[in-house]
């Protein structure tokens, strides 16, 4: 009897504990149906059941416990992806050392993090939140959902997506360790050889373990353990990144190494290696028009992501921001005007094309039948200057709606917390002000700023 005491008690905190994710029925009736991949369908129907997508056409019947969504004179797209985000995360940056591929932002996943419904406000249902560009190698991170409400950590995280960890190249990793704590990397060339010696160590360790004799080898090193994964093709490298000397260094120590799974981030001077990119199968995450914020980011184009695309390259727009997340397809809307992206090639940039580089093109980034049932309702097409999102849809669960958007949608509400009653933003000129790459470096005392 004490056995089975033993054996329930240890089951219900799984069972407390362990939330089962949530998936809506829904009926999507008469809209404008941008499906990304097979073209547009007016006055189109989605049937949602349990989650997924099941049928896609005109004139579908819903099932009496199912919501019916009106889409009449609105448009109806896959839910918007960012492929370099920092919401639902505790921490950012370890940056305690330029190598740290053992931390995993998943650990401290916090779904209490507002930006994730404003998020949802803006059309966004998925996102890659990332660890910073305070290390070469950085931590791993982690791809969410946004299923706002829930308040277990579990819930955010998209089962089976891909692994994927952060490098960063460039100014950020030079200053943290080199001008910060005086140690590699101080400059390019030396970020390179953190690479190196890390990819060597690693291939050593691989080496050890597949000589152990007796079941004795070298002792477990979880940071070698991630390396060893990366070598092995199990990881996807996404790399902070801005100039084209230095993503050309990345390239040529990743064949070096036999690693070709990397999409590179921001990529500000993508456009004058495009071919390069290509060849090599390396995949660019930009922004649209955002440079010159720092020296090294000082030269760029908004014809970035579109000369990135006509060569082959699959491209994204990403926010790395948490109000820009909510403007995803102004920003690809601004591709489009300035690089003469169709409609469909303008809205990849924001929905399959940042779900490749993830991984999970096989469950979002389209609207198909059997893929996961994340849709974006705008009023006008959503390329117009004028769209506004008006449901946000994760798993067949509508988790925005404008019309009944309360004034306050916290989960936790901290009494003693001060709530700004006017729009703040810092000085311009360093990279922590304009985007999420930096943050708890500088908030933490980590590194003391030079001015």
């Amino acid at each position: 009897m004490k056995k089975y005491i033993i054996i329930i008690s240890l089951l219900i905190p799984i069972a407390l504990f362990s939330q089962q994710i949530e998936k809506g029925s829904m009926l999507i009736k008469n809209g404008t149906i941008l499906t990304v991949t097979k073209g547009t369908i007016d006055k189109g129907d989605i049937l949602i059941k349990d989650g997924k997508i099941h049928k896609i056409g005109r004139d579908l019947k819903a099932t009496s416990d199912m919501e019916i969504i009106d889409a009449s004179g609105m448009f109806v797209m896959p839910g918007i992806i960012d492929a370099h985000s920092h919401l639902g995360i505790d921490a950012v940056n370890e940056a305690t050392s330029p190598v740290t591929a053992e931390v995993f932002v998943g650990d401290a996943l916090n779904p209490f993090d507002i930006g994730i419904y404003r998020a949802l406000a803006g059309g966004c249902t998925t996102s890659h939140a990332m660890h910073g560009s305070a290390n070469a190698i950085g931590g791993q991170c982690e791809t969410i959902k946004h299923r706002w409400g829930t308040e277990d950590p579990e819930v955010l995280r998209m089962k089976d997506a891909p692994r994927t960890i952060k490098f960063a190249l460039g100014e950020n990793p030079m200053r943290v360790h080199g001008e910060g704590s005086g140690i590699q990397p101080a400059t390019r060339m030396g970020i390179e050889q953190v690479f190196r010696k890390a990819f060597s160590e690693a291939k050593q360790y691989k080496a050890e373990k597949a000589a152990m004799i007796n079941g004795v080898g070298p002792l477990y090193n979880e940071r070698m353990e991630v390396l060893s994964d990366i070598l092995d093709g199990k990881i996807i490298i996404h790399c902070h990144s801005y100039r084209a000397d230095e993503i050309v260094m990345l390239m040529n120590v990743l064949k070096d190494f036999g690693v070709n799974k990397i999409c590179f981030q921001h990529v500000n001077e993508g456009f004058k290696i495009a071919p390069e990119l290509a060849e090599f199968g390396a995949s660019a995450s930009v922004f649209a028009d955002w440079w010159a914020y720092k020296f090294e980011v000082y030269y760029s184009t908004a014809y970035n992501a579109a000369i990135l695309q006509r060569n082959g390259v699959i491209t994204s727009i990403n926010s790395d921001s948490r109000e820009l997340i909510r403007h995803l397809y102004h920003e690809a809307a601004k591709s489009q005007k300035y690089g003469g992206l169709s409609d469909d090639e303008a809205l990849a940039l924001i929905t399959l094309n940042p779900a490749k580089q993830l991984g999970i093109d096989n469950r979002v980034g389209s609207i198909e039948e059997g893929k996961d049932g994340d849709i974006a309702i705008f009023n006008v097409h959503p390329l117009s200057v004028y769209a506004i999102p008006q449901y946000t849809i994760v798993d067949g669960v509508v988790r925005f709606n404008i019309n009944e958007d309360p004034d306050d949608m916290r989960l936790y509400v901290d009494p003693n917390e001060d709530i700004q009653t006017y729009h703040y933003e810092a000085g311009h000129g360093h990279d922590h002000d304009h985007d999420g790459c930096m943050q708890d470096v500088f908030e933490t005392g980590l590194f003391e700023e030079k001015h």
